[in-house]
């Protein structure tokens, strides 16, 4: 049974979180503190954790930067935040330290059960195309790995890395998945809702704004490295392409 962690001070939010997760046939585990939520995620294999932005003994935010920074093999879970109002800035900030995605308050039960789904979706088919990738052939594993047309661009399929003129990428999952989807297909030009696809599924709830959000921080990332050269281009009314 899949175990969601909810990390929420609000016991009737926390409540109603729950019925919704159980109804589906997971396990849902309450705490509603920081500092018990490193400790479930230390003692229990949980496989996603929603976590409210406004903790009683920390910031939701300083807590996701500690479970990224982390030794623990938890490192890696996938966090779904919860912002108390629909600003841009929770969502970016959130996201730029490693969420996977967000929800506002007040928010439907069914589309956090969405979200969810769609992020285990998402992270079992990435851990079963590893565990494929690394049963292959070494020749394949070569292929994988092989510089793709972008010439400044190498991407390491089988470890999920991507390096820009020498230096590897700190990307979060979304931030990957669309940048993988960029360097596959660098003539393309990709619709918000394919992109939306890219990063979660075809179910997904999720609106533009959290696609824009995702590119401009990856853009910021790219800039670091090449801060006069702009690799996404923005295709008014129909969406976005890497640079040729």
């Amino acid at each position: 049974m899949q175990k969601i962690l909810i990390i929420e001070d609000e016991q009737e939010i926390a409540d109603t979180l729950e019925y919704a997760i159980s109804s589906e046939g997971m396990q849902a585990i309450w705490v509603s503190n920081g500092s018990a939520a490193e400790q479930a995620l230390i003692e229990q294999n949980i496989q996603l954790c929603i976590l409210d932005v406004g903790l009683p003994d920390c910031s939701g935010f300083e807590l996701l930067k500690r479970i990224r920074q982390s030794n623990q093999q938890h490192r890696n879970v996938p966090v779904l935040m919860l912002t108390a109002r629909d600003e841009e800035i929770d969502r970016i900030i959130g996201l730029e330290i490693g969420a996977d995605d967000y929800v506002a308050k007040p928010f439907s039960p069914r589309e956090v059960v969405a979200r969810i789904k769609a992020i285990l979706k998402r992270t079992q088919s990435n851990h079963s195309e590893q565990g494929h990738n690394n049963q292959g052939t070494n020749a394949d594993q070569k292929k994988a790995s092989k510089p793709t047309k972008q010439s400044d661009f190498k991407h390491d399929a089988n470890g999920h890395q991507i390096h820009y003129l020498g230096n590897t990428l700190t990307l979060t999952k979304a931030e990957y998945s669309l940048l993988a989807a960029f360097l596959q297909s660098p003539k393309q030009v990709f619709s918000r809702r394919q992109l939306i696809e890219q990063v979660w599924s075809s179910q997904h709830p999720s609106d533009d704004r959290a696609i824009d959000t995702h590119i401009k921080t990856l853009r910021a990332k790219l800039r670091t490295h090449n801060p006069h050269t702009d690799l996404i281009i923005t295709h008014r009314g129909f969406g976005y392409s890497l640079a040729k």
